[in-house]
């Protein structure tokens, strides 16, 4: 447990990778010398509970920003839902010592392979929760890659792969008392994380991003609509040249419902007087002649439309695109929904234990198709991923209709001070396997503009209202990871555990 504390202490924001290394080797030791296989997935399911509930201790924040439930059932809830995740790390182990017997440097190569394999399944086994795969500590500071500048030929979980080997590595070096071996290691990785980042590569389209900083208490609050249309409508001017550009508002950040057919009761319940088309006609003309606006919103599903009686029986997290004269130029509905955030899986079994989705309403959310491409025409070919989506590897494209740049809005106020920075760094891992720029627009920060190696463009930091102005970053040929996807790691895996059984044999001989 303690080696899986230290282990999480290379995610942001303490970003101590160096400490996240010597917890993982001294896990890959404890595997090693586990008698049995059975014994070694206790252990790795132990150093699971204690990784996985310091590095998600930001969810425990979220119970706080709701009334349906006491706060005190987020510190409940982290360490519930570390059991499960601790799963993976437990499967990983007893597969790796059965592999690879009692031998370091087998078990650290069956353990990198085995790892691959389980962060993998985690992405998508009950509709998956990828959050802080631990090739994540190989992330550099703002300005640089660093070693994650590998990720376009090993993807997020091979590179996972690649950091448990190496902390395997450096265990057995530790194991047979070669110090300075082991330091040498530390020293090669250390250039690794602290190579310069590559130049600036600007395109021509100009954007503007907004983070307007409200705060999650205000969100929710009727009285505060109006003002903070003005907030964003003040932070969205547009420049007095009136050329191309591409305006960015963050999710959860517009109450209005832009859609027409709903129940008059709907939109009474939003910005004061706003029916949809006035609501497009108003956002036009706040984003001015030339810009083209893309928005998280909420679409509605009606039972009866047009019916006295007809109601919401369901609603959609999308992002809406909508030209200067306020008419729809394209609309994408999020389709990785946020498991106890807007929906409540098991509801039989949590709801008698006092546990509620964390998303006001009682109307549930419906999930979208998957990824798609907007053509928005001259402001380019658009991917979207709507928060929590950008965490999930491999799937953020349409590989079909490859897009010049992903657009990510958020909503981080209900993650405390560990989320937003993890979350931020996930979106520059999606940069820089797939080739392309990730633009990110919060309500609270963090915001930025991510150019396609993983460097940070532009950035907002948290609780600071503004705007950034600049220019698209262009977009890099296909990454081999684009074109294979996460057959590229568990190719990886496969190599790793053929070299633990060929490390095996070679010492049975």
């Amino acid at each position: 447990m303690a080696a899986g504390l230290v282990a999480a202490l290379g995610f942001p924001p303490l970003n101590l990778w160096p400490l996240a290394l010597l917890g993982m080797a001294g896990f890959a030791v404890l595997v090693a010398q586990a008698p049995d296989w059975r014994r070694a997935m206790l252990i790795g399911w132990l150093f699971g509970v204690a990784h996985y509930t310091f590095a998600n201790n930001w969810i425990a924040t979220a119970f706080t920003y709701q009334a349906a439930m006491s706060p005190a059932v987020g510190w409940a809830a982290v360490p519930l839902l570390s059991l499960y995740l601790a799963v993976y790390p437990a499967l990983a182990a007893g597969a790796a010592r059965a592999i690879g017997g009692q031998r370091p440097l087998p078990v650290a190569f069956a353990l990198a392979g085995c790892w691959i394999v389980a962060e993998w399944l985690k992405s998508w086994v009950f509709t998956g929760y990828a959050w802080d795969p631990f090739g994540l500590v190989f992330l550099g500071g703002f300005d640089r890659p660093g070693i994650a500048a590998l990720l376009p030929w090993l993807g997020t979980y091979g590179l996972s792969g690649l950091a448990v080997l190496v902390a395997g590595g450096i265990g057995w070096l530790l194991i047979a008392r070669a110090w300075w071996r082991a330091v040498a290691v530390f020293v090669l990785l250390a250039v690794g994380m602290y190579l310069p980042g590559p130049a600036a590569n600007p395109g021509t389209l100009e954007y503007t991003l907004v983070q307007p900083d409200f705060t999650q208490e205000e969100l929710n609050d009727p009285r505060l609509y109006e003002a903070q249309f003005q907030e964003l409508e003040q932070l969205t001017t547009p420049r007095q040249d009136k050329g191309r550009r591409l305006v960015l508002w963050p999710e959860s950040g517009l109450p209005d419902y832009l859609r027409d057919g709903y129940p008059q009761r709907y939109y009474d319940a939003t910005t004061a007087g706003a029916d949809p088309a006035f609501a497009r006609a108003r956002i036009g003309r706040a984003i001015g002649p030339g810009s083209l606006l893309m928005t998280g919103a909420v679409d509605l599903e009606i039972d009866k439309p047009g019916a006295p009686d007809a109601r919401a029986v369901g609603a959609y997290n999308v992002v809406t695109a909508l030209n200067a004269k306020g008419q729809f130029a394209g609309s994408y509905a999020k389709a990785h929904l946020v498991p106890y955030g807007e929906y409540l899986a098991l509801p039989w079994l949590l709801e008698p234990l006092g546990f509620r989705r964390l998303v006001a309403g009682s109307i549930d959310f419906n999930p979208g198709p998957g990824p798609r491409t907007l053509d928005l025409g001259a402001w380019g070919q658009a991917g979207i991923q709507i928060c929590y989506e950008i965490t999930f590897s491999g799937e953020v494209v349409d590989p079909a209709h490859r897009p010049d740049y992903i657009f990510t809005p958020s909503n981080d106020g209900w993650f405390g001070a560990f989320g937003p920075p993890q979350h931020f760094a996930q979106a520059r891992m999606r940069a820089i396997e797939e080739g392309l720029p990730v633009l990110r627009a919060t309500t609270t920060g963090i915001s930025g503009v991510i150019d396609a190696h993983g460097v940070v463009r532009n950035t907002m930091p948290a609780h600071r209202p503004g705007r950034i102005d600049g220019l698209v970053p262009q977009a890099l040929a296909p990454t081999l990871f684009a074109r294979l996807g996460n057959l590229l790691p568990l190719g990886w895996a496969v190599l790793l555990l053929a070299a633990s059984l060929l490390a095996t044999r070679r010492r049975a001989r």
